[in-house]
């Protein structure tokens, strides 16, 4: 997210609501058809629904992870009162709150890797509550993705393999937790490290939601002691409290992500968030000035331990300034400097932060956020860093008031990436107060193997932060229901 600490003013910035909504099922499971072994194959089934308030369309896509499927039925059901209207691309009926779906004559075969659509219209009061397990031919269909229970401890030790996360023994590991907001903004405010509790309470909330990761966002003036920031927020005092937050983390099974948010360099031109050189709001690039010298800071406090992975900078737009045009802010991204024609301080590019990374010896694995706030990974392939160990991964920001927030975009642009390195979505969210945007979301990044991290453990509004929680007990707004409940899923239907 741009800045949103309850003392900014970003919040004006977000605009704008996609009425969508829908969720995916993943875990583990298999799929059974005519003359095929229960263990030979596999499935995941995604629920989408159009919501008007006293009725809405379902649509459910089958997808065969398996050998070749002859013939499918498939069964969910409903905690509340609704009812089916009409259906079609399939024989809808129901009995009590079980909706059956039986595949039409012409779409019963689905080929290995193949999908399958059908959808629906109902009637309901009340709630409406997305179904929770689904079977196909009577067996549960969750696809062998999802995490299983909360970690307990240590973190795992992680690098890429492929377009995966893999942990010391070649296990896949994929990321999903949240962001916890506070280390950005608190110190630099004057308002200590961190913005409510960060003690072995708040970490169990945290995990009770099914997580195994958290994205811990840092400010660069804090951590290098800048004399602008008070001296008990600043230096080793600010150091010592993201180490220890880092290793409670660890010692609790959770990834720690620790992330450049707020950095150095004055830019008052199009499209600024703050007046002022200092570290108190999101630059459009991060500077020469400092920032090569906080990653090399971090990397060296962290690089014997690669179960921290860091992410270099919070949201890059050197493609929003209106100064320069869309392939010119790609080369600035990536190399900073003289690559960034009308920006008013010297940049550093993603190239020149990995380079300080990796010359402190640190083979974490490093995350690389797009351009236009992270959302825009249309040239991350072409542009991508070079780095040695082959451990980077492209980071991307989603919400429902982004540019690239639907399942054409996702396809077009994410799903290549999606294919030749691991992909976290970093931060996702809206600002409905709701959660049919994610849910549709991380349907899709489920099916793509990718990491997702709700944007934020922090009890503020929840169409201003947007927050993911109304307590740090881990009480959910109603859009930190949808994530919750979405996590929670993934153990509950595990092989």
């Amino acid at each position: 997210m741009r800045s949103l600490s309850p003392r900014t003013a970003a919040v004006a910035s977000l605009t704008g609501a996609l009425c969508l909504a829908g969720s995916l099922v993943t875990g583990g499971g298999n799929l059974l058809g005519t003359g095929t072994a229960r263990a030979d194959v596999a499935c995941k089934v995604g629920y989408a629904k159009n919501d008007w308030g006293s009725g809405f369309t379902a649509t459910v896509t089958i997808t065969n992870l398996g050998s070749a499927l002859n013939g499918w039925e498939l069964k969910y059901s409903y905690s509340g009162d609704q009812q089916l209207t009409n259906g079609w691309n399939g024989r809808w009926t129901q009995s009590g709150r079980t909706v059956t779906v039986t595949n039409a004559s012409w779409n019963g075969s689905v080929a290995a890797g193949g999908t399958v659509q059908a959808g629906a219209q109902f009637s309901y009061t009340g709630t409406n509550t997305d179904p929770a397990t689904f079977t196909v031919n009577g067996t549960t269909c969750n696809g062998g993705t999802g995490p299983t229970d909360p970690p307990t401890g240590p973190a795992p030790q992680l690098k890429v393999s492929g377009n995966k996360f893999v942990d010391a023994s070649g296990k896949t590991v994929t990321l999903r937790g949240v962001n916890r907001s506070g280390g950005e903004f608190a110190c630099v405010q004057n308002n200590g490290f961190w913005d409510g509790p960060m003690d072995a309470a708040s970490v169990t909330a945290i995990k009770s939601w099914n997580t195994n990761a958290v994205r811990v966002p840092l400010n660069a003036d804090c951590w290098l002691g800048l004399p602008n920031v008070n001296a008990a927020y600043r230096g080793a005092a600010y150091q010592n409290a993201v180490k220890g937050y880092v290793d409670l983390l660890e010692r609790n099974g959770l990834t720690p992500i620790v992330e450049l948010h707020w950095s150095h360099g004055l830019w008052s031109g199009y499209d600024s968030h703050c007046q002022t050189a200092n570290a108190e709001c999101q630059k459009p690039m991060p500077d020469a000035q400092y920032a090569t010298e906080f990653w090399k800071q971090v990397a060296t406090a962290f690089k014997a331990d690669t179960a921290v992975v860091f992410d270099l900078f919070n949201e890059p737009y050197p493609n929003n300034l209106q100064v320069m045009d869309y392939n010119q802010s790609w080369r600035c991204w990536r190399d900073g400097g003289s690559a960034c024609p009308g920006l008013t301080f010297e940049a550093a590019g993603m190239q020149d932060l990995l380079d300080a990374v990796r010359g402190t010896g640190a083979a974490n694995v490093v995350l690389v956020g797009g351009n236009s706030y992270s959302n825009d990974l249309g040239q991350w392939p072409a542009q991508k860093p070079s780095d040695p160990t082959g451990n980077l991964a492209a980071a991307w920001h989603s919400y429902n008031f982004n540019y690239c927030k639907d399942s054409s975009c996702w396809d077009r642009e994410l799903a290549p990436v999606a294919a030749q390195v691991p992909l976290v979505a970093a931060e996702i969210g809206e600002n409905t107060c709701g959660h049919g945007y994610i849910d549709t979301l991380m349907g899709w990044l489920d099916a793509h193997g990718a990491s997702y991290l709700g944007w934020t453990w922090n009890t503020w509004n929840c169409s201003s932060g947007p927050s993911l929680i109304s307590s740090y007990d881990g009480t959910p707004t109603a859009y930190g229901a949808g994530l919750r409940d979405h996590l929670r899923s993934l153990a509950s239907r595990r092989p």
